[in-house]
């Protein structure tokens, strides 16, 4: 795979592009998804969902640091994003949870799994855990998103027909990009992070994808699912970092009072990718909270 990146016409993400993509794959209901999954066969599973736009890559230490702490872990690309297609059609919670739940199955992990999700993967994590109690053990979840946000005019204009289309294609490539330094609050990772970031640019249907995302609600629209699984028998760790520009560290408070048996560990030092920036801090958190025995 090139490392000079360059986004010109969008080009299929066909069978030749899989090929040369690291990780596997997995054929699910609507296309393939992407993935990789590391640690031992019989380990407790881990599952790890990634953010809005960022894929799954976006959690390298922790996938690592998990699988090396006797975990099973898989980590895969949502929809729309990374490796895996873009299918038409709309990007909700019903297709995010469907993706999910079939990876689950076709990897062949075992139930119940451990369910951590970063910002709108935290979202799609209480999503999951709402819709399936069954299927998940314990929840984690990072600087997640899922209750209203102040929103700019640029994005409530990407909610508007025709529009939202004409501006997303426009300046949304450079947008996106330059946004990603709102996630750090120490910034040196950027050029890497920004770099391989732009890989999944170059496919088609990518911008399609976050467009049909946003319209969909599932950043601000979850709080009833948060307020059920809040209701439920579950062990919940909940990360914040203090620096948070993306999810102000704010919004801890809703979802703390939304799931008050949460565990809540606020980061210091750190925006809204915590795992990545203070790793000597956040893993040890994860790694003793998910070896912990469950609670009768």
């Amino acid at each position: 795979m090139t490392t000079d990146i360059r986004i010109g016409i969008p080009r299929p993400l066909d069978d030749r592009a899989r090929a040369a993509a690291p990780g596997q794959f997995a054929r699910l209901s609507d296309g393939w998804t992407h993935y990789e999954v590391q640690g031992p066969e019989r380990a407790t599973p881990v599952v790890l969902v990634h953010g809005f736009s960022v894929p799954a890559f976006i959690w390298d230490p922790t996938f690592e640091a998990l699988a090396g702490a006797g975990f099973r872990v898989l980590r895969y690309d949502l929809f729309g994003r990374g490796y895996s297609d873009r299918p038409r059609g709309a990007y909700d919670l019903d297709r995010f949870d469907r993706q999910l739940v079939e990876l689950v199955d076709a990897v062949g992990l075992g139930l119940p799994v451990d369910l951590v999700g970063l910002s709108m993967g935290g979202a799609l994590a209480v999503g999951v855990t709402d819709r399936h109690p069954g299927l998940v053990r314990k929840l984690v979840l990072v600087d997640p998103v899922g209750f209203p946000m102040a929103m700019s005019p640029g994005m409530s204009l990407l909610r508007v027909p025709l529009l939202g289309e004409i501006l997303m294609f426009a300046v949304g490539r450079r947008v996106l990009v330059s946004g990603l330094t709102r996630d750090f609050s120490m910034p040196e990772k950027l050029p890497e992070l920004a770099r391989r970031y732009r890989v999944q640019m170059t496919y088609r249907g990518f911008m399609r994808a976050l467009l049909s995302t946003h319209r969909h609600g599932v950043v601000t629209s979850m709080g009833d699912a948060y307020a059920r699984v809040g209701r439920q028998p579950r062990q919940v760790l909940l990360i914040w970092g203090r620096e948070d520009r993306t999810a102000p560290f704010s919004l801890s408070t809703q979802v703390r009072a939304a799931l008050p048996q949460a565990e809540f560990h606020p980061i210091e030092g750190a925006g809204h990718v915590p795992h990545l920036e203070r790793p000597e801090v956040v893993h040890p958190i994860l790694i003793e909270f998910l070896h912990r025995k469950l609670v009768q």
